[in-house]
């Protein structure tokens, strides 16, 4: 908190004169007049969500939504357009996933709505029948450690409500997801069950990945939805020696050859100082990945489109970037941080959009407090579309692997978070659940602090 007071103190030192504000003004209103008026970024993300849909890495879908990126970049107007390889996971889901109740008291078993989790190991063709046992937090797991072996381990952890930025409940709750099934492992657990990662008011359940910890058994994990969630914790109030029965059909195949897909318009007084700005072209496989991360990739193309319409050339390189695999490995962030590297480049920021294709709000920032200060500096431009937060911490996955190779300043698109999590990682992130104007105005901000960035840099 400190070093924003600082940040902003220092903001409103830096002397910013009535004409320049004027021009600046001016050409930002030029931006969103052309974005909200010709932008293409609906019609590309129709194409994207209803022709390829859920393009997880690995998959056919990923070849044809890299194919599809090479043409809109080139239809863009982009100067180059190429392809950066990198290895990426090919985790396979498999038939559909059987997860049910079975009562003692020989009750008919109860289907739960369940999705394996990215990177986990199948149950085998015999599935897993096994007592569940609940627990509410990793604490908890640890003190009924000696009860956990040959046992299904139910984390029952809520989505707290009381955060209103959203992503703060996630990054509070994912660690059950993320790390859950190793940490019942080490217990001898046989498989685990996660609530989803969401407060939507449904039974969905949401996939995402997990990561093994080598030191343990791989183990089966999959989610399941809320309302079967509270399901399955009332049966455990009313029955204590409730069974699962659990099976899986996914599995690990070896590596895969992916992409990153980059259009660049070259700049034309500092060509060799780069400006990024993209999202991540791959999805999980039970959706269409319209807001994770369709919304991003043709928010970015649309800055690229923007400024060749308007006829606006940069200072620098822009650099258009749909990363790969971000959703399970996050290959194609490190694989750019790596060449970054390799090739001495110079990045003067990156900017990522990874948080929905809803209304903007603002930014969120990972940079030293003198460049924010800067950011903070062109805030009024940008109160007359409603975009008015730039104080908060943020960066993205795939540019977060640029900051930590170089350390270039990094930030991230903040839509309205509220709707998120309603359908991130589940079967109804559709191209329907989109709104054409929230999108476009996501994609005229990214393209007014891209332009501002390159007029007076960092």
């Amino acid at each position: 908190m400190r070093n924003f007071l600082m940040a902003a103190l220092f903001a409103l030192s830096i002397p910013v004169s009535a004409q320049q504000q004027k021009n600046d003004s001016l050409a930002l209103r030029s931006l969103s007049t052309e974005v909200l008026t010709h932008s293409k970024a609906y019609a590309n993300l129709r194409e994207l969500t209803k022709t390829i849909g859920g393009r997880l890495a690995g998959s056919p879908q990923m070849v044809k939504a890299e194919q599809w990126a090479e043409r809109v970049l080139g239809d863009a107007g982009a100067d180059t357009v190429y392809k950066q390889v990198c290895q990426v996971p090919h985790w396979v889901r498999g038939a559909k996933e059987e997860v049910r109740i079975i009562s003692r008291r020989g009750d008919k078993p109860i289907k739960l709505n369940a999705l394996a989790l990215g990177n986990s190991v199948g149950s085998g063709a015999s599935g897993v029948t096994a007592q569940v046992i609940e627990v509410a937090s990793f604490e908890d797991l640890d003190s009924k450690k000696e009860q956990v072996k040959g046992k299904i381990v139910f984390f029952n952890y809520h989505f707290r409500p009381e955060f209103i930025r959203t992503f703060e409940s996630y990054g509070d709750a994912v660690k059950y997801r993320g790390q859950g099934a190793s940490r019942a492992a080490k217990y001898g657990a046989l498989a685990v069950i996660v609530r989803s990662m969401t407060h939507g008011a449904n039974n969905l359940p949401h996939t995402g990945s997990l990561r093994y910890d080598d030191a343990y058994a791989k183990i089966p994990a999959v989610a399941i939805g809320l309302e079967d969630a509270d399901l399955l914790s009332k049966s455990l109030k009313v029955e204590k020696e409730v069974k699962i029965y659990l099976r899986t059909n996914c599995k690990m195949l070896p590596d895969t050859t992916g992409h990153n897909v980059i259009g660049e318009i070259r700049g034309t007084d500092f060509p060799d100082q780069i400006i990024t700005v993209g999202g991540h072209l791959d999805s999980w496989d039970v959706n269409e990945g319209a807001h994770d991360d369709g919304a991003g990739c043709v928010q970015a193309i649309e800055v690229l489109r923007a400024f060749k319409a308007l006829g606006i050339k940069p200072k620098r390189t822009i650099r258009v970037v749909m990363f790969a695999n971000e959703e399970n490995g996050a290959r194609g962030g490190i694989r750019y941080a790596e060449l970054a590297k390799i090739k001495a480049e110079k990045h003067v920021f990156a900017l990522e959009s990874d948080a929905g294709g809803f209304t903007p709000r603002g930014f969120g920032f990972t940079m030293p407090a003198d460049k924010q200060a800067k950011i903070i500096s062109w805030a009024p431009l940008f109160r007359p579309y409603d975009v008015y937060d730039f104080s908060t911490q943020g960066g993205g996955v795939d540019v977060g692997k640029l900051y930590e190779a170089i350390g270039t300043p990094i930030g991230e698109l903040l839509p309205d978070s509220q709707r998120y999590f309603d359908l991130h990682h589940a079967a109804n992130d559709t191209f329907e659940t989109v709104n054409k104007r929230e999108l476009e105005l996501g994609a005229f901000s990214m393209a007014g602090l891209i332009y501002l960035i390159d007029k007076y840099g960092l």
